[in-house]
């Protein structure tokens, strides 16, 4: 993509609103437009860092067995007077009726949708397990939207479901997206710790929440220093084999790790003291398994390899691609600006032509746009006529990995300079070794 022909509304200033650097960065690299309280529209920039963090959570569901469905975001509220929970969830939900005095709610979650949909096509064991997931936007009306997208009204969620005949087949559903969730964070480029959690409104007798480390996290961990060096298994892993997978929670789940609501200072201080680990931390993915909590008031139920009807063993699990966004930004930037993990960057590479009036150079620089993109690389090619200051600028407030920097003097001794966005290493090399370094698919 050329600068001139991209729609990035980069902010010089730092908007007065913006109280952490997740929201002041987004804000500042024209990722984000506030329209109410709690309610961003993503701009250009935004959705392709969205849309990649996306892409992996979609791409780990699917290697995890999760099947991909689509349920709208209005839904009835005779399903949540059904589960019980329609009077009892709050007014974080946005009730609405609609033109036929019809009681309907922007839904805040989807188990009593989900299971609807279950019920009404599942009769038998034989085609369990299963596990339903979607990514769609959500509502919860926030008493207090702050820090942006971090805890706003409208958020991108992707919530599975899953579905067993009874509570061991559950179990190893849990243990799978257990699995799924170390492995989609760490494709994310975050180190994201499994943490003992609170099952909430959502209910249930197992949780856990995943957090990535950052100085303004909302929650106080503490953690065994130990889960930071665990190994995430890697794509090969095999989730049909139920005690592999059980085993990789098991380490994971051994060492001491809880957030401040569950802290316990007598386990704590059973850890040795060169072993704890105190910090601040971010929740983007909670897990739950809570058997038959929603599958009995919704009368969801199969037919067992007895004979009986047993009703379903349930788990959901969530991950916020759109809070992940934010989260990443605040585990990972500097003075200068936002440092993207390369798995979810919004471009590839960075080419700025410091001198677009200047035949050489231009003609190096539209070498290099072309052949990198005809490689598959994303590009934001820079072939404005702004002042060199300021294109440096912007690329490392959007946080683009890797930087070719072009201009007269380089051209003129057939070199180019390449900046790493992350540790800001630079080196020089020929534009056609440029071509070959960032060409390959390594």
């Amino acid at each position: 993509m050329r600068l001139s022909r991209y729609f990035l509304p980069v902010l010089k200033e730092t908007p007065k609103e913006a109280e952490i650097v997740s929201h002041r960065l987004m804000l500042r690299a024209g990722m984000i437009r506030q329209q109410s309280a709690g309610i961003y529209s993503w701009l250009p920039l935004g959705l392709k860092v969205l849309n990649r963090i996306s892409d992996i959570v979609r791409e780990e569901q699917n290697r995890a067995g999760a099947i991909e469905i689509l349920m709208p975001t209005i839904q009835s509220a005779d399903l949540w007077r059904e589960s019980g929970r329609y009077d009892d969830y709050g007014k974080e939900m946005l009730r609405i009726e609609d033109r036929h005095e019809r009681d309907m709610l922007f839904g805040p979650t989807n188990e009593e949708m989900v299971s609807d949909i279950f019920r009404s096509y599942v009769k038998s064991y034989k085609d369990l397990p299963l596990n339903l997931y979607h990514i769609q936007w959500k509502f919860r009306d926030e008493v207090r939207p702050r820090f942006g997208v971090m805890r706003g009204r409208e958020f991108l969620m992707k919530d599975a479901y899953s579905f067993d005949i009874d509570a061991d087949a559950s179990r190893a559903a849990y243990y799978r997206m257990f699995v799924s969730y170390l492995r989609t964070f760490d494709r994310l480029g975050v180190k994201a710790i499994p943490m003992r959690a609170d099952t909430g409104p959502i209910g249930g007798d197992l949780s856990h929440e995943f957090l990535i480390l950052a100085e303004t996290g909302e929650s106080e961990v503490f953690c065994h220093s130990d889960v930071m060096k665990l190994p995430v298994p890697d794509e090969g892993v095999d989730y049909n084999d139920d005690a592999l997978i059980a085993g990789i929670v098991k380490d994971w789940t051994t060492q001491y790790a809880r957030t401040d609501e569950l802290h316990d200072e007598t386990l704590w201080n059973e850890v040795a003291e060169n072993d704890r680990m105190n910090a601040r931390g971010i929740e983007v993915g909670h897990i739950f398994h809570f058997g038959t909590k929603y599958s009995e008031p919704m009368n969801a139920k199969v037919m067992g390899p007895d004979g009986r009807e047993h009703f379903v063993q349930m788990g959901s699990y969530g991950i916020g691609p759109s809070r992940l966004v934010a989260a990443i930004i605040e585990a990972s930037h500097d003075d200068n600006g936002i440092i993207w993990p390369d798995s979810v960057a919004p471009f590839d590479l960075g080419i700025i032509n410091m001198k677009p009036n200047d035949e050489a150079c231009t003609a190096v620089a539209d070498k290099l746009y072309a052949e990198l993109s005809n490689a598959g690389r994303e590009i934001l090619y820079d072939d404005t006529d702004k002042q060199a200051g300021a294109k440096f600028a912007t690329m490392d407030l959007i946080g683009v990995p890797w930087q070719i920097v072009i201009g007269p003097r380089g051209i003129a001794n057939n070199e180019v300079e390449i900046k790493c966005r992350a540790d800001g290493s630079k080196e020089m090399m020929s534009p056609d070794a440029a071509i070959n370094r960032f060409g390959s698919s390594d």
